[in-house]
């Protein structure tokens, strides 16, 4: 294995996937030493380099000269150098190559979330000039009406589809989307025939907007009947939050069975220290480089992180990562009974990993607005820095909040309970629960948040 370059590589594969960083590095500069040209392996070490949080540009300009057709890699080469303090010249970079290849829509999404992270409020204009260029392209028009909708530009969103409908007439995409528009931004939220149309589609993201809108307008076995249609399926995660709702307001006993009011919400104190906590306070303001949230996120007043922050080979954050995982590995062995039909309790309790990982920094009057992660199993808070008493203000204040829904439903129903931030403490929960925290008055509350994932 010595001289063997794809072994090495295979090995730093291996190594990533089980999330020892440390350990893939090691491997994939022995790959990259042996094998210089090889397009995977210069791939690999411009990847692997980006995920410890090293500077990476360098690695990925280098690959993208090896792999000339993967678009992909010279959108990772921009986004390292928007990391590394270079965003100007990653918006530039993708800029110039959105302007080549207007039908690139990967590249415009990462276009517009650089330039949402940045502050930019004409975030999505590279999709206009990419229209101007292949206006006969109906699916350029959609791409930009769904990042104006996820920013809730709705009057944006509304012209947008508008215009496509008149130069490209109605097609069945589009009157998905309206009717999309018209429950989301709340002209047709009292419809209860909106999506009656589009019956026969099937689509899960439709079913999503189908649930929520029945969940507004007091179809309440409607929203139910088309999320149990997900169950046993790929998709279910994104369901078992609405399905909750559903029975809550129906008063279904499965409600119960699902969430268990807080029994599966634990605060664990962390043995790090206050040395540990300022440590990686002052680690964690050098990442909090945005100016603003991405619109997809649930950050209010705040900033959030990128890169998978805890698989970042920093000390600091290696010494939290311990202490992350000895909670985590406690949450697992105390859950009760395995349930095969249950979404927290059927899953494997074995070895874990981590599938997203950053932090948040949130500012006077910020919060999370109630949401769930679909795509994680447990779901956490650990809290960095919080306000002192004085600023944080009086209770509920600064609270992670379990159980209440998105409040651009409506819906009647009380939290299932608080934790209160602690410096050091450690919220893990089920990533199928609502969650959110309440606004504070002053001073900032900075948290690293993850969901875990049964190892495979």
């Amino acid at each position: 294995m010595a001289d063997d370059a794809g072994a090495w590589l295979a090995r730093a594969a291996s190594a990533r996937a089980g999330q020892r960083m440390a350990e893939a590095l090691d491997a994939i500069g022995k790959a990259a030493a042996l094998a210089p040209d090889a397009p995977q392996v210069a791939l690999g070490l411009a990847q692997i380099r980006f995920e410890c949080g090293l500077s990476a540009a360098a690695q990925f300009e280098r690959a993208a000269t090896l792999l000339p057709q993967r678009p992909d890699v010279l959108r990772s080469h921009a986004l390292a150098l928007a990391a590394e303090g270079e965003p100007a010249a990653a918006d530039a970079m993708l800029d110039a190559l959105v302007a080549a290849n207007p039908l690139w829509l990967d590249g415009h999404r990462a276009l517009a979330s650089l330039r949402t992270t940045a502050g930019e409020h004409d975030f999505a204009r590279s999709y206009a000039r990419a229209i101007k260029a292949q206006p006969q392209v109906f699916g350029l028009r959609l791409a930009l009406f769904h990042a104006l909708c996820v920013a809730k530009r709705w009057d944006d969103a509304r012209s947008v589809l508008d215009t496509a409908e008149s130069d490209l007439g109605q097609q069945r995409a589009s009157i998905m989307g309206r009717a999309y528009l018209l429950s989301e931004s709340g002209q047709g939220a009292d419809d209860p025939a909106l999506f009656d149309a589009l019956a026969g589609e099937q689509d899960t993201g439709l079913d999503l907007a189908r649930v929520r809108h029945f969940l507004r307008g007091g179809q309440v076995e409607r929203a139910r009947d088309v999320a149990l249609g997900h169950r046993g399926a790929s998709t279910m995660g994104a369901f078992w939050p609405y399905l909750s709702l559903a029975w809550r307001l129906l008063g279904d006993p499965q409600a119960e069975w699902l969430d268990r009011g807080m029994e599966f919400v634990r605060a664990f104190d962390t043995d790090l220290t206050g040395p540990d906590l300022a440590d990686l306070a002052t680690t964690l303001h050098a990442l909090h480089t945005a100016q603003a949230p991405w619109h997809e996120q649930s950050v209010r007043g705040g900033t959030q992180t990128e890169r998978p922050l805890l698989l970042r080979l920093d000390p600091v954050i290696q010494r939290s990562r311990a202490a992350i995982e000895r909670a985590v590995r406690a949450y697992i062995d105390a859950l009760p009974a395995p349930d095969p039909a249950h979404p927290l309790l059927s899953r494997p309790r074995g070895e874990f990993l981590f599938s997203g990982s950053w932090s948040v920094r949130l500012r006077p009057q910020g919060f999370h607005a109630s949401h769930t992660h679909p795509m994680g199993w447990i779901s956490s808070a650990l809290y960095v820095t919080v306000p002192q008493d004085e600023d944080l203000g009086p209770p509920p204040a600064g609270h992670l909040r379990f159980g209440t829904p998105p409040p651009e439903l409506g819906l009647p129903l009380e939290p299932h309970g608080d934790i209160a931030p602690e410096p050091g403490r450690l919220a893990l929960f089920p990533s199928t629960m609502w969650h959110g925290t309440v606004p504070f008055a002053d001073g900032e509350r900075m948290t690293i948040a993850f969901d875990i994932v049964p190892k495979p």
